[in-house]
C-alpha cells in the first residue's frame, strides 16, 4: 500500500518535472530530496528518459529523409543566395547613396518642423502675453491721461485675468509686484484729487450760490408775471392812488417801482447756466467709484462728511462787519446756498455717499446758526432801506432752498420777527422826518396862484371846501405846509410797512392788521411826541399854536382816508370783523388840546409879564383918573391876540369841532388870569400898606379890564358872561370903595348877598393893610380930627371880620 502511494507520488513529480518551467522545478526536487525515497525516485527518472530518448529516437528516424532532402534544398538555394546577398548589397548601396539627398531632406524638414513648432509655440505664449502688456500698456496710458477709475478697472482684470493666463514669466513678477503701488498711488493721486475739488468748491461756493439765487430769482419773476394779469386790476387800483400820493412817490421813491431792493439784477431772458454746471463733480465720483473697488468705501464716506462738516463750519461763521453793507449779507447767503446746493447734488448723483439724514443734520445746524447770525447782527442796524433790502435776501435764500427740498419755516418765523426791529428803525426814521418836517414849516397858510397848483395840492392832500373852490385866484389854503407833508409821510411809512410784508407768505388780513397796528404806533408815539415836541418848543408864538390846532383840525379828519388807503393796498374792507382801527382821531386831539392848553399857558405867561411892570403908588392919597400904562398895553396885546383866532376852523359840520371854543376858552382863561393876578398883586406880602388913594387907581384898572370884557373880544360869549371873570375883584373893590361894611357884615351867608363873590379871609386881608400902622403918614393924616375915628372904625370891622371868621370855622 505504501509502495503505491510513492509511486504516485514519483509518477505525479514527473509529470509536474515535464510540465513545469525550469525556474519553477526548485520547489518540486526539494520535495524530491526531502522524501525517503529518494533512489527509488532516480530510478524512475531514469526510466523516464530512457523512454523519452526512444521517442526521439523514432522521431528523427520518421523526419530524417525529409531533414537530408530539406538540407539538399537548402544547398541548392545557398548558391542563388549569395546572388541575392550581391544584389541586395548593391541595391543597398545604390539606395544609401540615393538617400543620402533623402536623409538631407528630412533633415532639414525635421529642423524645419522644429522651428514651426517653435514658431507655434512662440506664438501661442505671445498670443497670452500679448493681452498682458496690451493690457500694462493701456494702464499706463490711463496713469498719464488720469483716468484712475479705468485704470483701476485695467489693474483688476490685469490682475485678475491676464497675468494667470500669461504664465511665470519675469516681467508678470514684475508687473504683480508694481499691482500694489498703483492701486496706492491710484487711491493717493484721487485723494488728493478729492482734497482739491473740496478746496475749490469751498472757494467757489461763493459763485455757486449767487448762481443758484439768480435762477430761483428768474424762476420767482415767472411766476409773478402769471399770477400779476389775475392781479391787473387791482394793480390798476393802486397806481392810480399811488399817481395821487404823494410828491416824494412822483420823484422816483415810489415803493412798486422797479427798483433794485438788495437783490440780484437779472434778466429774464438770459440764459443762467445750472448751480451744477458750474463745478465738475468728477473728482468726487471718481474717488468714490475708486474706493469702493478698492474696498474702502466707508473710510471715503466718513472723510468726505467730516471735511464737508468742517467746510459747514467755516461757511457759517459770518464776518464781524456783515452787518455794515447788504453785500455782506449777500456773499454769506451765497455761501450757504452754494454749499447745500453742492451737497444736494451729492446726494441725487451718488448712492449713499451722502443720505438724508446727513443733509438735514446739517441743515438744522446751518438753519440754526444762520438764525442766531442774522438776529445778532441785524440788531445792530439802524438803516430801515437797509433791513428791507436784508429782508428780501433772506426771501430769495428762503425760496432759493426751499426749492431744493430744505425747511424754512424758521427762517419766516424769524423775518416776522425782525418786523417789530424794523418798525423800531422805522419810527425812528420817521420820527427825525416828522421833527424835520415842524422845524423847516413857517406854519402859515399855504398861498396858492393858480389851478394846477391847486390841483397839486389836493393831489397830495384829501381836502374838499367848496367855498375855497368858489373863491377867486390867488388864495389860500388853511393850513400850512406841515400838513400834506406829514400826510404824504404817513403814506410813505405805509408803503414802506407794506414792502416789508410782501413775500413773508402772510394772507391779506394778517398784511392789513400789521400795517394799522404799525401805523398806530407811529401816530400814538412818534407823531405825537413830535407834535408835543413843537408845541412845547422855547419860542413857539400863539400864531403858531394857533396854525397847529388848524393843522391837526385838518389831519384829524384825513383819518378815514388814511383807512381807505390802507384798505386799497391790502385789499381788506374797512369793516371786516377784528380789523385794527386807526388812532389817528385822538392822536390829533390830544395834540390839539395840548396846543390849547400850550395858549392859555403862554397867554397867562404874557399877562405876568405885563403885570411886572406894574408899579402902584401903595400910599398915594389920590388915584389917577386913567387906567394904568402897562394895563393899556396888556388890553391892546390881548387884543391884537384874539384877532389871531378868526383864522380858526369856520363851523362844526366842516371840521368836526367847536369853532369859537379856543378863542373863547382862551380868553376867559385870560380874563380870569388877570383878575386873580390883580388880586394876589394887592394882596402879596411886600404890599404892607394900602391907602384910598391907591385902591382908587386900582379900581380904575379894574375898570378898564371891565370894559375890555364888555367889549366883546371874542364873539360868542353870551350877555356880561366874560365880566363874571372880573366879578370877584369888583365887589372886593365895590366893598371898599363905598365902605359898605354893614351890609357885608349883615348879609354874609345869604344867597341874595350884594357881596356873595368877598371872601372875608381876603377882606381881612386888605382891610389889614388900611390900618396905620407906621402911626406917621396914613392915608387920614389930613383929618386929625377923623384919624381917630377912621381908625377905630377899621378896628372894629376887623373885630368884626375876625368874629364872622372864627364863627364860620366853628
Amino acid at each position: 500500500m505504501a509502495s503505491a502511494e510513492t509511486a504516485a507520488e514519483h509518477e505525479r513529480i514527473l509529470r509536474e518535472i515535464e510540465s513545469t518551467d525550469t525556474n519553477c522545478i526548485g520547489p518540486t526536487l526539494r520535495s524530491v530530496y526531502d522524501g525517503q525515497e529518494h533512489g527509488l525516485f532516480m530510478d524512475k527518472l531514469e526510466g523516464r528518459i530512457r523512454n523519452h530518448d526512444r521517442e526521439i529516437e523514432k522521431m528523427c528516424n520518421h523526419h530524417f529523409q525529409g531533414f537530408v532532402d530539406s538540407i539538399t534544398e537548402l544547398l541548392k538555394v545557398r548558391g542563388e543566395a549569395q546572388k541575392l546577398k550581391c544584389q541586395v548589397t548593391e541595391t543597398n548601396q545604390k539606395l544609401q547613396n540615393d538617400g543620402k539627398e533623402l536623409l538631407t531632406s528630412m533633415d532639414e524638414l525635421r529642423q524645419c518642423r522644429l522651428q514651426q513648432r517653435n514658431i507655434a509655440t512662440t506664438i501661442d505664449k505671445l498670443t497670452h502675453c500679448l493681452p498682458v502688456l496690451e493690457m500694462y500698456s493701456k494702464l499706463q496710458e490711463q496713469m498719464r491721461a488720469k483716468r484712475y477709475y479705468p485704470a483701476l478697472r485695467t489693474l483688476e482684470q490685469l490682475e485678475e485675468s491676464c497675468l494667470p493666463q500669461a504664465g511665470s514669466y519675469r516681467f508678470c513678477g514684475i508687473m504683480s509686484e508694481n499691482i500694489p503701488r498703483l492701486r496706492t498711488h491710484i487711491r493717493d493721486v484721487s485723494m488728493s484729487d478729492l482734497k482739491d475739488f473740496l478746496e475749490s468748491i469751498r472757494k467757489h461756493s461763493d459763485k455757486i450760490g449767487e448762481t443758484a439765487m439768480k435762477q430761483a430769482q428768474v424762476q420767482i419773476a415767472r411766476d409773478n408775471a402769471v399770477t400779476s394779469q389775475q392781479r391787473s386790476a387791482s394793480g390798476r387800483r393802486i397806481r392810480k392812488e399811488m399817481c395821487s400820493g404823494t410828491e416824494v412817490d412822483r420823484t422816483g421813491n415810489n415803493p412798486f417801482s422797479e427798483k433794485d431792493s438788495g437783490i440780484l439784477d437779472v434778466e429774464e431772458e438770459d440764459e443762467i447756466p445750472g448751480a451744477q454746471d458750474l463745478v465738475d463733480f468728477s473728482p468726487v465720483y471718481r474717488c468714490l467709484h475708486i474706493y469702493t473697488v478698492l474696498g474702502a468705501r466707508d473710510t471715503f464716506e466718513n472723510y468726505y462728511r467730516k471735511q464737508r462738516r468742517k467746510q459747514a463750519r467755516l461757511v457759517l461763521q459770518p464776518h464781524s462787519n456783515m452787518h455794515e453793507t447788504l453785500e455782506g449779507y449777500r456773499r454769506y447767503f451765497n455761501q450757504i446756498v452754494g454749499f447745500f446746493v453742492v451737497e444736494d447734488h451729492i446726494l441725487h448723483t451718488t448712492q449713499g455717499l451722502v443720505n438724508r439724514a446727513y443733509v438735514e443734520e446739517l441743515w438744522e445746524l446751518a438753519l440754526s446758526k444762520t438764525i442766531a447770525a442774522l438776529r445778532t447782527h441785524s440788531s445792530y442796524c439802524t438803516d430801515p432801506d437797509l433791513i428791507l433790502d436784508l429782508k428780501n435776501l433772506i426771501v430769495l435764500f428762503a425760496d432759493t432752498l426751499q426749492g431744493y427740498g430744505f425747511p424754512v419755516n424758521q427762517l419766516f418765523d424769524m423775518l416776522l420777527e425782525m418786523r417789530d426791529q424794523y418798525g423800531e428803525v422805522l419810527l425812528k426814521k420817521w420820527n427825525q422826518s416828522f421833527r424835520q418836517i415842524l422845524d423847516q414849516d413857517n406854519y402859515s397858510p399855504i398861498p396858492v396862484v393858480s389851478p394846477e397848483e391847486y390841483q397839486r395840492m389836493a393831489g397830495q392832500f384829501p381836502f374838499q371846501d367848496p367855498e375855497l373852490d368858489k373863491m377867486p385866484f390867488p388864495k389860500k389854503l388853511p393850513f400850512s405846509e406841515f400838513v400834506p407833508k406829514v400826510y404824504s409821510q404817513l403814506k410813505e411809512f405805509i408803503y414802506a410797512c407794506l414792502k416789508y410784508s410782501e413775500d413773508l407768505h402772510l394772507s391779506s388780513t394778517e398784511i392789513d392788521d400789521m400795517i394799522r397796528k404799525s401805523t398806530n404806533l407811529l401816530l400814538t408815539r412818534t407823531l405825537s411826541h413830535c407834535l408835543q415836541y413843537a408845541i412845547k418848543k422855547k419860542n413857539v408864538g400863539l400864531a403858531e399854536l394857533v396854525q397847529i390846532i388848524i393843522n391837526t383840525t385838518h389831519l384829524e379828519q384825513s383819518c378815514h382816508y388814511l383807512e381807505e388807503f390802507i384798505s386799497n393796498i391790502t385789499n381788506v374792507p374797512p369793516d371786516t370783523i377784528n380789523a385794527t382801527k386807526l388812532y389817528g382821531t385822538s392822536t390829533f386831539k390830544d395834540a390839539r388840546h395840548a396846543a390849547e392848553e400850550e395858549i392859555y399857558t403862554n397867554l397867562n405867561q404874557k399877562i405876568d409879564q405885563f403885570l411886572q411892570l406894574a408899579n402902584y403908588d401903595w400910599t398915594a392919597a389920590q388915584g389917577g383918573g386913567q387906567a394904568s400904562d402897562y394895563l393899556i398895553d396888556l388890553i391892546a396885546f390881548l387884543c391884537s391876540t384874539f384877532a389871531v383866532f378868526t383864522h380858526l376852523p369856520g363851523n362844526a359840520i366842516e371840521h368836526a369841532t367847536l369853532p369859537g371854543k379856543v378863542a373863547q376858552t382862551a380868553c376867559m382863561s385870560a380874563c380870569k388870569h388877570l383878575s386873580t393876578s390883580l388880586l394876589q398883586l394887592l394882596l402879596e406880602a411886600d404890599v404892607r400898606q394900602v391907602s384910598m388913594g391907591a385902591l382908587q387907581q386900582f379900581n380904575v384898572d379894574v375898570k378898564e379890564c371891565e370894559r375890555f370884557a364888555r367889549a366883546g373880544p371874542v364873539p360868542g360869549f353870551q350877555g356880561d358872561t366874560l365880566l363874571l371873570a372880573f366879578i370877584d375883584l369888583r365887589q372886593l373893590l365895590d366893598l371898599f370903595t363905598q365902605w359898605d361894611w354893614s351890609t357885608y357884615l349883615a348879609d354874609y351867608g345869604r344867597p341874595t348877598c350884594k357881596y356873595l363873590r368877598v371872601n372875608p379871609h381876603t377882606a381881612l386881608a386888605l382891610l389889614e393893610k388900611m390900618k396905620d400902622t407906621s402911626r406917621k403918614n396914613n392915608m387920614f393924616a389930613q383929618f386929625r380930627k377923623n384919624e381917630r375915628d377912621k381908625q377905630k372904625l377899621i378896628d372894629t370891622v376887623v373885630k368884626q371880620l375876625r368874629n364872622l371868621i372864627a364863627t364860620n370855622q366853628a
